[in-house]
């Protein structure tokens, strides 16, 4: 239940109390945030505090709609306001929460034979002292069968066919069931070896009386299927999605409320009893922007009435497979830090990944790490396949060429310590891709202490190019400098349009025009378009694999390869506690392991486990780790509810720099206990190996020199070629930055950075 769903009342006494307590609504802003979906702006807060200046205006009342308006639960909410101890509130919302009636058990539509016996059950939960009220149609049952949860019609006559509902009444307060069809059948005899009278009432069969239908669906919309049946006993249900079972649906109805391309398939329903089992016809489920159909039109000449001409629809283009890398270099060494990369990779590959994109995300490489990146990315491209490539960081152009900085790139680079996205493109052509997108979400500006000028290798006219960059020849990029996580410039007005299936040059336009008619950005920052694209692709193509399967599968096999997260595993301590490791992945080099108890002895009273002991390869926060909440551990972007059991306490560690993992990922969970009858606190240590994770397999920190294999000839083992062939890679990590002033050299020393201007806005005024 959500807070939407409670009433007026009870909004406005919520209000009152968080209006005028000691521990108010500022408390319970801070303590919802810890879910970020949750968390209120400055200006949100101000906006509140605003609201006392009304006669009627609430700063409560103000906060709980807008908890409501993020579809906040109930339990959460009450779990917030007993962090704060807003004990008035918690005790109140209690009340309201008890005295709500919830229906538990539905009545079920049922058939049977002349003479047998039904059974329609209704229970519900709530306040003491609920009654029961079961109907027939509009006639009310006056006898005492009534007036129970259960109404037994026994011997069943035909007077008994028809719908039955209940109503559920405390006080004034009353909710009715769903409506139940009782049905006679004639009997169909008794099975041989088997007597009628030892399952009375029982019928041949199971008899299903609506199926679930075909559906075509886009991403982001609701899917409803719906399977109802008759039977006695009542029936049961189970859903199925491409012949594997839904464990989590097992009602007659299924609902998904965001489907993806991940839903889509045939989807059928098991029916059965005690007695007997049956299947649902078969629904096929189409995610995805609608096809068009093969059916010539004519054009018609009005003037004359005859046939001008027949004209036949376009072919739509598609793409052998679709890939994406993605990558956003925020902790410079020597450098400004930024802030939006993350944000930016994050939303940009969540969209992608709607388009049926194999996206590879990455945070903060150096040089080496760069450029292990985009061989790997070659890889995976092959010919007729969509490669896109976005980058959001430092960057400069010189010469019509454009350079991405890696972290670890030296206070005066230069090209030698960049990587030239030309040389990128040349790579691609190679590869006779059906589409190469570039976008650029970097600055422009020369670099004064780069004199050299790149020759790129020659490009082929191939006529599927397309830049897009995030501002003008010679200009900076700019992001916004907050405390939350918010977009740069370029995202914020990209997301809004990438997914529409348009072809790219004119979405990328759209995107220009809406950045033109912002006042802030206006005269600023404006993107800028180069493309000799001459065929109709959009980032929507549809991927047909029908002539290169073999190529697909290794590429699935590649990118899987890639993306592997460590199983849920369970550690058993010789105390009795048992302790659950689970993984969640934030970008394809980042990884959330979180720690929650199963199973405690009742005489520990307080019982923990933390995550030490990580190798020297990885990034970990000690100051962040072991946290109860997951802005707490520093993911500003993973939310609870997507982690298995949400609503269990956990422990949660971000790992970063998986990329520069060398050998396995070990690391130690340490059990803190105390027993009732002792004061000291023991300790028991259980060493954990959980292998290479995520992209730490494609060991991205050994050199290697670019490679022109394509995908079928894909291998793990990528350490090809000396480091003398490439540039060496620099060891120095965000952590082991300058001193200030070298930093305040650094920034002086090349002009062409982001900046960073508190005075724009990420969203259009």
């Amino acid at each position: 239940m959500s807070v939407g769903t409670l009433s007026e009342e009870v909004l406005n006494r919520l209000s009152k109390m968080l209006d005028n307590g000691t521990c108010g609504w500022r408390q319970l802003a801070k303590a919802v945030s810890e879910q970020p979906k949750f968390h209120c702006s400055e200006s949100e807060l101000t906006s509140c505090s605003l609201q006392v200046l009304s006669a009627a205006g609430s700063p409560g009342r103000t906060l709980l709609a807008r908890l409501a308006d993020r579809s906040c639960s109930l339990d959460f909410l009450l779990h917030c306001l007993k962090k704060v101890e807003h004990q008035e509130a918690v005790q109140y919302l209690t009340v309201v929460e008890a005295e709500r009636i919830q229906i538990t058990v539905q009545p079920q539509s049922q058939q049977a034979t002349v003479g047998g016996r039904v059974v329609l059950t209704c229970r519900a939960t709530g306040p003491s002292g609920l009654t029961y009220q079961w109907f027939r149609g509009k006639e009310e049952i006056l006898d005492e069968k009534g007036c129970a949860p259960e109404l037994v019609l026994c011997p069943l006559a035909l007077v008994h066919q028809g719908h039955y509902i209940c109503r559920v009444n405390h006080g004034e307060n009353c909710l009715f069931s769903e409506w139940a069809h009782v049905r006679l059948v004639h009997s169909a005899g008794a099975s041989p070896g088997c007597s009628s009278s030892l399952f009375p009432g029982s019928v041949s069969g199971l008899h299903i009386t609506h199926q679930p239908q075909s559906q075509a669906a886009s991403e982001g919309d609701s899917l409803f299927l719906e399977c109802k049946a008759e039977a006695n006993p009542p029936a049961q249900y189970e859903w199925y999605h491409n012949m594997a079972p839904m464990p989590q649906h097992k009602t007659r109805s299924l609902k998904i409320p965001c489907v993806t391309t991940a839903h889509r398939g045939k989807y059928r329903c098991k029916v059965f009893n005690l007695y007997h089992e049956m299947w649902s016809d078969t629904a096929t489920v189409t995610i995805g922007p609608s096809s068009i159909t093969d059916a010539s039109w004519v054009a018609v000449d009005r003037g004359l009435g005859t046939l001008h001409s027949h004209l036949c629809p376009a072919i739509p283009a598609t793409a052998t497979d679709k890939v994406a890398l993605l990558i956003g270099n925020m902790n410079y060494v020597y450098h400004t830090q930024l802030c939006a990369p993350i944000a930016d990779v994050h939303e940009l590959t969540n969209l992608l990944r709607q388009m049926d994109f194999k996206v590879v995300s990455l945070l903060d490489l150096n040089y080496q790490e760069m450029h292990s990146a985009v061989t790997e990315f070659l890889l995976l491209l092959d010919k007729g396949v969509y490669g896109l490539l976005y980058f959001a960081g430092h960057g400069y152009e010189n010469y019509g060429n454009s350079f991405m900085v890696p972290i670890d790139a030296p206070a005066s680079y230069t090209s030698e310590h960049c990587l030239c996205v030309q040389n990128i493109l040349t790579r691609m052509q190679e590869k006779k891709t059906g589409l190469n997108v570039f976008l650029l979400d970097m600055c422009r500006k020369r670099n004064p202490n780069d004199d050299v000028i790149v020759q790129p290798g020659l490009l082929k006219v191939t006529a599927n190019i397309v830049f897009g960059y995030a501002t003008c020849v010679d200009a900076e990029a700019y992001e916004v400098q907050r405390e939350d996580v918010s977009n740069g410039i370029f995202i914020n007005f990209l997301k809004r349009r990438v997914c529409e299936d348009e072809k790219v040059t004119v979405m990328l336009d759209k995107v220009a025009e809406d950045m033109g008619r912002c006042v802030i950005t206006r005269g600023r920052q404006a993107l800028e378009l180069r493309s000799n694209l001459s065929e109709r692709r959009s980032l929507t193509d549809q991927i047909q694999t029908s002539e290169c399967s073999a190529s697909f599968s290794a590429r699935n096999l590649q990118w899987s390869v890639a993306h592997v997260l460590p199983t849920s595993r369970y550690l058993q301590f010789d105390c009795g506690v048992t302790v659950q490791l689970g993984f969640a992945a934030e970008f394809s080099n980042i990884m959330v392991i979180y720690t929650r108890m199963l199973e405690k002895p009742k005489e520990i009273v307080s019982c923990s486990a933390q995550l030490t002991d990580f190798p020297m390869d990885v990034d970990v926060d000690l100051k962040k780790s072991n946290q109860e909440t997951l802005l707490e551990a520093g993911s500003l972007l993973l939310i609870k509810e997507d982690l298995p059991s949400p609503e269990d306490p956990s422990l949660y560690t971000r790992i970063r720099s998986l990329q520069r993992l060398r050998r396995e990922l070990t690391f130690t969970v340490c059990l803190h206990y105390t027993y009732s009858n002792m004061d000291e606190e023991v300790q028991e240590r259980q060493p954990v190996t959980v292998g290479k994770p995520l992209v730490s397999k494609l060991n991205l920190h050994e050199p290697r020199p670019p490679r022109a294999c394509s995908a079928s000839s894909f291998s793990l083992d990528s350490s090809v070629g000396s480091a003398s062939s490439t540039r060496p890679y620099y060891t120095q990590t965000a952590g082991e930055s300058s001193s200030t002033d070298s930093l305040t050299s650094s920034r002086n020393a090349n002009i062409p950075e982001e900046t960073d201007s508190p005075e724009l806005c990420d969203t259009p005024k």
